[in-house]
């Protein structure tokens, strides 16, 4: 009969107030390393390493930058011996749970004043992403955010904007005014001539509608650049 064997990888034999769900218990989630917060979402390992140590292998992946982490795929994740489809799918999606109530409580409360303003709302919603993305805010009569709509996905250099998708939201949404906004992957914040040709089409397109375009901000991790502060709208 074979002994039955148990790893000394495994957290089991850890002391209870090293132990990540134990001691988030009693001393909360503040006292965990990132590692340790990780490992509680990886919840378990294999007969090599604990879910910690796997998790600090994505960590390191990630140049222990959590908002490096955020931007990492579910292939990316699942680079890590340890990690399948499953546990990086619970990864990616308490991830995206984080991002959003970063910017939930922002979209509930905000009333655009300036670009300032809603370029940080706008940093928080496009961050993670790798390849450009078009999106637009739609605002009601008060200048209250009622809906943020990513619209459409590109490349490393570039995305498409449809108009007449852009303009059918607003109807719906019942959107008096909107802002449009991009992100530049690359980190240049200077806007293209595609993307002036963009901007003067949606408005004058959306004029017709009695909708109007209020800016065009595009965000990277430079910044942000405004079409309305810099009288190009």
């Amino acid at each position: 009969m074979t002994e039955k064997t148990t790893s000394t990888n495994s957290i089991k034999n850890w002391a209870t107030d090293d132990r990540p769900r134990e001691k988030m218990a009693s001393k909360g989630a503040a006292a965990l390393s990132n590692s340790e917060l990780l490992g509680i979402i990886i919840n378990n390992g294999n007969k090599e390493k604990s879910a910690v140590s796997i998790a600090k292998e994505i960590l390191k992946l990630s140049h222990d930058n959590l908002s490096e982490l955020g931007k990492m795929s579910i292939k990316d994740l699942q680079k890590i011996k340890g990690i399948g489809i499953a546990k990086a799918i619970t990864i990616a999606a308490a991830l995206e749970l984080g991002r959003r109530r970063q910017t939930e409580d922002i979209l509930e409360r905000k009333v655009v004043r300036n670009s300032n303003e809603i370029a940080e709302y706008l940093k928080l919603n496009l961050k993670d992403y790798r390849h450009e993305v078009f999106a637009v805010l739609y605002l009601n009569r008060a200048n209250k955010i009622k809906s943020f709509q990513v619209l459409s996905s590109g490349g490393l250099t570039g995305t498409i904007a449809d108009p007449r998708i852009i303009l059918k939201k607003a109807i719906e949404e019942e959107a008096t005014s909107i802002i449009l906004t991009h992100n530049h992957p690359s980190g240049s914040l200077k806007p293209s001539k595609a993307d002036e040709e963009i901007t003067y089409k949606i408005k004058q397109a959306a004029a017709y509608l009695d909708i109007k375009v209020l800016d065009h901000i595009i965000v990277s991790e430079e910044g942000y650049f405004s079409f309305a502060d810099e009288g190009i709208l």
